[in-house]
C-alpha cells in the first residue's frame, strides 16, 4: 500500500516536468497515468484467480519483482511511447500486488479486528499520499527518472520481506482455468471507452476515433458481462454479487473511485498552473487530502468493527460530496486556505468510507474466495478511477484553447491573465459538480446494504455448522 501510493503521488507531481523533458503530447501525458491503471485493473481479477489457485504469497512476491523491473526500465525511457510501455509492465506487477493485499490482511486478522486492520492499511496508504507528492517534487528537482528509480529498492525489499515472512494460509483452490475471452473483451472495451473520453476534449466529440471508441465500449462491455455470466471459470465472479452487502459495497467502491481519484490529478495542475507553484509546493499543498484520510481511516475502522459499515460508508461519501462541492468556489487566485479546507474534508470522507467498506466487503467472503473478491474490489475501484481521470480530462480540455492548456499542463501558466484562465476554471467547476453528485449517489447506495454486524454473525454461525 505504501509503495503504491508513493508511486502515484510522485508521478502525478512529475507530470508537468515529464511533458517538458520528453516532449510528450497532452494525450500521451494523460495515458502515462491511465495505461498503468487499465493494465492493473484488467489483470486484477486474473491475478486474484491465479493467487487462489497457486498461493497468495508467491503471487505477491512476483508482483513486487515485476513492479521493480518495470520501474527500472521506465527511468530509462526516451519518449512518451516508451514510458507508456514500461508503465504497462508496472501495471502487471501492480495487479498481483493489489489483488492480494486485501486478501492477505483478511487472512491475518480475526473478523472482530478486521476493520482496524483495514483502517491501518489505508492509513499507511495515506502516509504514502502525504509523502509522495513532496518526495516527487524533490526527485523531479534531481532528475525525472528518479521518480521511477526510487521504487526499485522498495520493491526489492518488499519481495524479500514477502518471501521470508509471509505464509500460505489457505492452500490452493481446486478451480482451474483463466477467462482469456473475458479478459480480452474487457480490456478492449474499457480501453475504447477511456480513449474516447480522454481524446474527446482535444479532438472533438465528432472525431471518428472518439466515435469508434464509444461504439467499441458500447458493444464489448455488455458482451463482457454476458461472457462472465455464462463462463465456467469467469474472470468476474458474478455469483458473489448475490450477497446484498457485497453488491452494495462493490458498487460504492466504484462510485468512490470515480468521485475522488481525479481530484489529485486535477489539483496538481491547478496548483502548478493557475496558482504558479513549484512541484515541491504543489506536493505540500496536496497534503491535507492525505492527512484527513490518515486521521479518519483507523478511527472509522474501529467504529465499524463495533457498529457495522452501513452508516459510516454513507457518511464518508456524504462528507466527500460536501468537500468536492466546496471546491467549486475556488478560482485562479483564491487563497490556499480554502483549498486546504476542502481537500482535508474530502480526505476525512475518504477515510471514513474506505476501511469500513473494505472490511465489510471482504468479511462476507469465504476464505478460499478472498483472492478473487479482493481483485473485484480493486478492479471496480480502479475502473472508477480510470473513468474519473478520463472524464475530467474531457471536461477540462473541451473548451480551453490549446495554448492555454499546454501552459497549464506544463506548469508555466503563472503569466496567463485571469481571462485566459477562466475557461479552465469554469470547466473544472462543472467537472467537480458531477463528481460531487456521484459521491451523493454513493451515499444513497451505501444505505441500501444490510447491517454489517448481523451479516458477520450470520456467516460465523454457518461456518461453525459447516
Amino acid at each position: 500500500m505504501l509503495l503504491a501510493t508513493l508511486n502515484s503521488g510522485t508521478l502525478i507531481i512529475a507530470l508537468p516536468d515529464l511533458e517538458r523533458s520528453l516532449h510528450t503530447t497532452l494525450l500521451q501525458l494523460v495515458w502515462v497515468i491511465l495505461v498503468y491503471m487499465i493494465a492493473s485493473t484488467v489483470l486484477l481479477l486474473n491475478a486474484g484467480r491465479l493467487s487462489d489457485l497457486f498461493g497468495r504469497k508467491h503471487a505477491f512476491v512476483l508482483g513486487f519483482a515485476l513492479f521493480s523491473l518495470a520501474s527500472l526500465g521506465a527511468g530509462f525511457a526516451g519518449s512518451g511511447t516508451q514510458l507508456i510501455l514500461w508503465r504497462i509492465g508496472q501495471g502487471i506487477g501492480g495487479a498481483f500486488l493489489f489483488a492480494n493485499a486485501g486478501a492477505l490482511v483478511t487472512d491475518a486478522f480475526p473478523r472482530n479486528e478486521l476493520g482496524l486492520a483495514m483502517g491501518t492499511n489505508v492509513m499507511l496508504g495515506a502516509v504514502g499520499l502525504v509523502i509522495g507528492p513532496v518526495l516527487g517534487g524533490a526527485l523531479v528537482a534531481i532528475s525525472w527518472p528518479w521518480v521511477f528509480w526510487f521504487n526499485v529498492p522498495l520493491g526489492l525489499i518488499g519481495a524479500a520481506w514477502g518471501y521470508l515472512v509471509l505464509h500460505e494460509m489457505t492452500g490452493t483452490s481446486d478451480e482451474r482455468g483463466l477467462d482469456v475471452l473475458g479478459t480480452l473483451t474487457f480490456v478492449v472495451g474499457l480501453t475504447g471507452l477511456v480513449f474516447a473520453l480522454s481524446k474527446a476534449g482535444l479532438g472533438g466529440w465528432g472525431d471518428p476515433l472518439v466515435i469508434g471508441g464509444f461504439a467499441t465500449a458500447a458493444v464489448l462491455i455488455p458482451l463482457f458481462i454476458l461472457i462472465e455470466w455464462r463462463s465456467r471459470s469467469p474472470m468476474l465472479d458474478l455469483s458473489l454479487f448475490r450477497d446484498r452487502l457485497f453488491a452494495a459495497a462493490a458498487t460504492t467502491a466504484f462510485l468512490n473511485g470515480f468521485a475522488r481519484f481525479a481530484l489529485t490529478f486535477l489539483f496538481v495542475f491547478y496548483f502548478q498552473g493557475p496558482q504558479g507553484q513549484s512541484p515541491i509546493m504543489a506536493g505540500l499543498e496536496l497534503s491535507p487530502l492525505a492527512i484527513g484520510m490518515l486521521v479518519a481511516s483507523p478511527l472509522a475502522g474501529i467504529v465499524a468493527d463495533r457498529h457495522g459499515s452501513r452508516m459510516l460508508s454513507a457518511l464518508g461519501m456524504l462528507i466527500s460530496a460536501v468537500g468536492i462541492a466546496g471546491m467549486t468556489t475556488l478560482h485562479a487566485h483564491t487563497s490556499y486556505s480554502w483549498s486546504a479546507l476542502w481537500l482535508a474534508l474530502v480526505g476525512v470522507g475518504s477515510g471514513v468510507f474506505n476501511s469500513p467498506n473494505t472490511s465489510a466487503m471482504m468479511g462476507v467472503v469465504p476464505a478460499r474466495r478472498r483472492g478473487i473478491a479482493s481483485g473485484i474490489r480493486m478492479m471496480l475501484t480502479n475502473t472508477g478511477a480510470v473513468l474519473s481521470i478520463a472524464f475530467v480530462m474531457a471536461m477540462i480540455t473541451a473548451a480551453v484553447p490549446k495554448n492555454v492548456l499546454f501552459s497549464i499542463f506544463s506548469g508555466v501558466a503563472s503569466g496567463l491573465s485571469a481571462k485566459q484562465l477562466d475557461p479552465f476554471i469554469s470547466n473544472m467547476h462543472v467537472a467537480l459538480w458531477v463528481l460531487a453528485a456521484v459521491s451523493l449517489l454513493g451515499a444513497a447506495v451505501s444505505l441500501l446494504r444490510p447491517a454489517h454486524i448481523r451479516e458477520i454473525e450470520h456467516i460465523d454461525v454457518i461456518e461453525v455448522i459447516a
